[in-house]
């Protein structure tokens, strides 16, 4: 609807003379014809529409569309948290090795980081249902391959070479962020509870997910993960394509090069590797230190402390500082240290939970701060380049946390190396000035 042209007369502001005879009539007659009514006088809603919900996540799916590919994405994006873990006990179980399964999964990971930015490279280039269908299904069709590679206990060099194929797994959830940014390009709130719900849903898949799979792989065969996170990704991804209106519109061709070359970047990039570093050891070390079955349980009182808090960032109508939300990730994650020096796995559990909730929050920040850097025709590109840094950083956080468990001098020492990447984080955020650069937008 468009907005009174206002003139400035000796009077005051007066409404233009296309707009006065009908503005006038809706004036309260106690006031004067040239002031404007009073913003309680104004109602919130146009007659016979509806105000819209004070829920900001209503609010947010109330937007046409939005409902249908959301469903569609998570679908696909719970296998993310099933694969791996489908992998890791199919091979074990017909090869009798976790270090070769490990070994086989990281290999998909390596290969990923280097394909994941070259795919979301086509997906701005040529729209989401035109490249991500094709490479959904071909990274499915790897993951039976390697089933079938594994069912007949093929030659380990077999194994290797087919999860490589796999690799052309497309990044669900950037392509999900990306259709909120298109929506709510104009909508900073909005837009902020979008991510808030984005990552939410991160962590809420990658908690049920593993459980999922090895519920599968126990009750039915081994292969049972594999093959229903492959038909779940599959499914998923043609559900979310079909929703063609909200799909991001093919921005014209840039010469920009790459997004690494986005002010502040680089510096943005370099803090999530150091957060993904944090994620990856706490992981491992709270496994080595619980050693049991309820292990996973345990430790997914992280994600659901993150997801909790993801949430209700969402509700929030500002969006803190990245500096902050580290400076508060480096404090939370101490909690996990203190409670595993007292020896109690319901401190532990507790402590756990408490470091969780400044994941999302964090995560939240560093991707609306990532948004904003990135020119609009490359979005897709520079999610995926977060979540190569992201993987990165998850993979050398394993590894030292892995090293630490081994050859630690107490029980509880291995839960000083997520504190100290956290730390290392917020000291990079600060030197490099991440967040106070210039925002691009194309």
């Amino acid at each position: 609807m468009p907005q009174p042209d206002l003139t400035l007369t000796p009077a005051g502001p007066a409404l233009a003379p296309r707009y006065r005879d009908r503005a006038s009539h809706a004036l309260p007659r106690h006031r004067e014809p040239h002031t404007l009514p009073h913003p309680r006088d104004t109602p919130h809603a146009p007659p016979g529409k509806p105000s819209p919900p004070a829920n900001p996540y209503l609010r947010l799916f109330a937007h046409p569309g939005t409902r249908a590919f959301t469903a569609g994405n998570l679908i696909a994006r719970l296998p993310m948290g099933m694969f791996g873990v489908s992998a890791v006990i199919m091979i074990a179980a017909a090869y009798g090795s976790y270090a070769l399964a490990g070994a086989v999964t990281a290999t998909g990971l390596a290969v990923g980081s280097v394909t994941g930015p070259l795919i979301a490279r086509l997906v701005d280039r040529y729209g989401q249902a035109r490249i991500a269908v094709p490479a959904a299904a071909y990274a499915a069709l790897g993951h039976l391959v390697l089933l079938l590679c594994v069912h007949a206990r093929t030659p380990v060099w077999a194994l290797f070479l087919t999860t490589a194929v796999t690799a052309t797994t497309p990044n669900t959830g950037g392509m999900s962020r990306a259709r909120w940014a298109h929506l709510f390009r104009d909508d900073p709130d909005a837009l902020h509870t979008a991510n808030a719900f984005e990552q939410a849903a991160d962590e809420l898949c990658y908690m049920l997910g593993p459980v999922f799979a090895a519920v599968l792989c126990s009750a039915l065969f081994p292969e049972a993960g594999t093959l229903t996170a492959a038909a779940l990704f599959l499914g998923g991804v043609l559900v979310f394509t079909a929703q063609r209106s909200t799909e991001p519109p093919i921005a014209p061709r840039t010469t920009a090069g790459s997004p690494l070359r986005a002010p502040g970047m680089a510096p943005l990039l370099a803090v999530l590797l150091t957060t993904g570093a944090v994620f990856g050891s706490m992981e491992v070390v709270a496994l080595a230190y619980v050693d049991g079955p309820v292990a996973g349980p345990v430790l997914a009182l992280q994600a659901a402390g993150s997801c909790a808090a993801g949430l209700l960032y969402g509700r929030a109508h500002r969006t803190a500082r990245l500096r902050t939300c580290l400076a508060a990730m480096a404090v939370l994650m101490a909690m996990p240290l203190l409670a595993a020096s007292t020896g109690s796995l319901l401190a532990l559990a507790g402590g756990l939970l408490l470091a969780g909730m400044a994941t999302a929050p964090t995560m939240v920040t560093a991707m609306g701060l990532l948004q904003r850097l990135t020119p609009a025709a490359q979005l897709n590109e520079g999610m995926s380049l977060a979540v190569t840094a992201l993987l990165a950083g998850v993979a050398a956080g394993s590894a030292t946390g892995g090293w630490a468990a081994d050859h630690a001098p107490f029980a509880s020492f291995g839960f000083l190396i997520p504190v100290t990447a956290a730390t290392a984080a917020l000291i990079l955020c600060a030197a490099t000035g991440v967040g106070r650069g210039p925002r691009v937008r194309a």
